[in-house]
């Protein structure tokens, strides 16, 4: 189904997707609406017979998004889920108090529970993968989500897909399809090569390839890449199944004061004091913010 993938071919895994910052991520402009992202986006998930796919929604962004609420609207009637992503993003490690994050993600709770009509909604993405570190702030946020019956979306996989969008934006406004091109190239390497330590990570903490968790955002950039991205993941092994499935592993059974800090096998790997140095390296992502100035 792909071309460009020689080597990611292998052992069947499973993997939940997810996708973060509902209604969009980054700064909205001009070019296909809100909606229209979210309606290619859920095209490539339903096309590869994806499921479920969690949005995880930062409702501030509903007050300026003049079709964010239609944009949620059509991810449930997709039938996705709704997960909480804080009103505001809002890093755990950088808020003024252990208080001022809990009232952002209480916030946020009105625009998920409503649209999830009675089905469960209590699902947390940390914003910035950012469980607090150590210690009692971490600690009192795991006891809120407990006490909140709440799960966390943990992550196991993700491409820097963020990192293009602004730059994205720029070049396509200005039709410059060489940049965009190049852009795409430099992606598409670094998807091949995550793939590829993704595999070999498991491997080494875990002696086989785990259920993945993959971290994507809802913009321009990430559904223009999704049908390759979705390809090279299919190519791979990819059997795609619900975050509950995935996360019901064993490898997602850790220690409590690791919770959402950071992505679940680097903490594994962390733990277990792992040399990494011999694994596959990805691609850094270029500095972008120069580009289609």
């Amino acid at each position: 189904m792909c071309v460009g993938t020689s080597g990611l071919a292998g052992e069947r895994f499973e993997i939940a997707i997810t996708v973060d910052d509902l209604p969009l991520q980054g700064a909205f402009t001009e070019g296909p609406s809100r909606l229209e992202i979210a309606k290619s986006y859920v095209k490539t998930l339903k096309a590869y017979h994806v499921k479920e796919a969690y949005g995880f929604v930062n409702g501030g962004k509903l007050a300026t998004a003049s079709d964010g609420r239609e944009v949620l609207d059509y991810w449930r009637s997709a039938g996705y889920p709704l997960g909480n992503h804080g009103l505001t993003h809002m890093n755990l490690g950088r808020a003024e108090s252990l208080a001022a994050w809990i009232g952002d993600m209480e916030a946020n709770e009105p625009f998920i529970k409503p649209r999830m009509n009675g089905k469960a909604w209590r699902v947390l993405r940390f914003p910035n993968l950012s469980g607090g570190g150590k210690g009692e702030r971490h600690d009192g946020a795991i006891a809120w989500l407990k006490a909140e019956r709440y799960s966390i979306a943990e992550v196991t996989l993700s491409f820097s897909d963020w990192a293009y969008t602004e730059a994205y934006n720029r070049c396509r406004a200005k039709g410059d399809a060489v940049a965009i091109g190049a852009m795409e190239i430099q992606y598409l390497a670094q998807v091949d090569d995550g793939i590829v330590r993704m595999k070999a990570l498991s491997r080494k903490v875990y002696g086989r390839v785990v259920p993945q968790v993959l971290l994507t955002h809802l913009s321009a950039w990430s559904a223009h890449m999704l049908p390759q991205v979705m390809a090279r993941l299919d190519k791979a092994g990819a059997r795609f199944v619900t975050l509950a499935k995935a996360q019901a592993d064993p490898a997602y059974l850790e220690p409590e004061s690791d919770w959402g800090n950071g992505p679940v096998m680097e903490r594994a790997a962390k733990r277990h004091a792992l040399d990494l140095s011999d694994l596959p390296k990805v691609k850094s992502t270029p500095n972008l913010d120069t580009l289609c100035r």
